[in-house]
């Protein structure tokens, strides 16, 4: 087979996987159905994995304190690890509990699994994940109730930027999340799919981790792995859009180049290990959701794959005759692209809320953002990053994250 053979093939299916999240991202656009409002019957154990964040870890547990919920139905469990500050001393003076993880911790699954494990015995009823930067809306365990009572497992609540305002780099977490709460997590709710677990905002069903033998990760990209565990069982994430969390963004580009290659490089782990799983529950119940987690976990591959056929393509123009007066052609249509991402900045920020006029600088980098994805998955299939290393946190945005609701 020739070189053109092989990219012909590869451009089509490529393509088809283009439409498919196109087609799914559509039913983004019908309006979920809200979940009935319940009595508060559920007791959660709210879990939040710190390392080094003496500087945030009050403002977590104060807005959890703060939860239009009874007091007598939730717990707030704080796991310091590996810290050399003073994590432990702030989150007990706050107000939670702390768990002292007994074996090393090497990632925030390792924890979780730890203090899950146990939790599990203890009779709570579901067990909330949140980070340690993060500030929790009034009503997060109310929605979720909501929603467990309606017969959900697993639940993703939406989430935002609290800092979008301080750095052009935080502003475009801020839009990244409200992708993939419209066009991944509300289009798959509208559709019968699953929700897409970002690492934080999310409520599991205590029968579920039974189901699973407790918290079961063992890559650092813990919250893909859970994900793609539910769907290997044929269990659903559900989308709670009112159930809000907001998180830090980095500010520094360094710190967030860091933390993308590892989200890259540990979807890519999570798609090396249950890639047999997924496969094997294609024909079962659940196929659909198999297959969607499936296509997920390699749309780091896809894209690089994308880079690499276009490249041919290019470089096939350039060399043919008369290939040299492309080049200006080829400027337009990098212009006409990044134009076309700003746009899509902009429409995103209009969605996620972020709509004072400080946000247009991050809307014109936006495309920048997004196109430092494509080098960092294409390092991450050759070298992949299994540490994790600390993100300092500075508890920037904390008084505006309400102003904006």
């Amino acid at each position: 087979m020739t070189v053109q053979n092989i990219t012909g093939v590869l451009s089509l299916l490529l393509r088809l996987a283009t439409v498919y999240f196109a087609v799914i991202a559509l039913f983004a656009l019908k309006k979920p159905k809200p979940f009935a409002r319940c009595a508060p019957k559920t007791r959660f154990a709210c879990l939040i994995a710190a390392r080094n964040e003496e500087a945030v870890i009050g403002e977590i547990v104060a807005s959890l304190l703060a939860q239009q919920y009874p007091r007598a139905l939730f717990d707030i469990w704080v796991i310091p690890n590996n810290c050399t500050d003073g994590t432990e001393q702030a989150a007990r003076k706050a107000g939670a509990r702390i768990f002292r993880c007994p074996e090393p911790v090497r990632c925030k699954g390792d924890a979780l699994r730890q203090v899950i494990g146990w939790l599990l015995p203890q009779q709570y009823d579901a067990f909330c994940v949140f980070d340690a930067d993060n500030f929790v809306d009034p009503a997060f365990l109310a929605r979720m109730n909501d929603a467990m009572c309606a017969g959900a497992g697993v639940c993703k609540g939406a989430l935002r930027a609290k800092n979008a305002y301080e750095s052009w780099i935080a502003g475009c977490y801020g839009l990244y999340f409200t992708s993939f709460d419209w066009f991944f997590s509300r289009a798959r709710m509208n559709c019968g799919l699953s929700a897409k677990l970002v690492g934080t905002g999310f409520a599991v069903r205590r029968e579920v981790l039974c189901q699973l033998g407790g918290w079961p990760t063992e890559t650092i990209a813990e919250d893909a792995e859970f994900s793609a565990l539910c769907a290997s069982r044929n269990i659903r994430v559900w989308f709670v859009p009112e159930a809000v969390t907001w998180d830090e963004g980095p500010h520094s580009m360094a710190v967030s180049l860091r933390q993308r290659l590892r989200w890259c490089s540990g979807v890519m782990d999570v798609g090396g290990r249950l890639r047999p799983a997924l496969l094997r529950q294609l024909g079962r119940p659940g196929g659909r959701k198999a297959l969607d987690s499936l296509l997920a976990l390699h749309t780091p591959l896809f894209r690089v794959l994308g880079a690499l056929v276009s490249g041919v393509a290019l470089t096939e123009r350039l060399f043919s005759p008369g290939g040299q007066a492309g080049h200006i052609p080829l400027l337009g249509s990098a212009a006409a692209a990044w134009l076309l991402s700003c746009a899509a900045g902009a429409f995103l920020a209009w969605l996620g809320g972020y709509r004072d006029r400080r946000i247009w600088k991050t809307v014109a980098l936006f495309p920048l953002f997004m196109a430092e994805w494509l080098p960092l998955q294409m390092i991450s299939l050759v070298h992949r990053t299994r540490s994790w290393k600390p993100i300092a946190h500075t508890g920037a945005g904390r008084v505006r994250a309400l102003e904006r609701e």
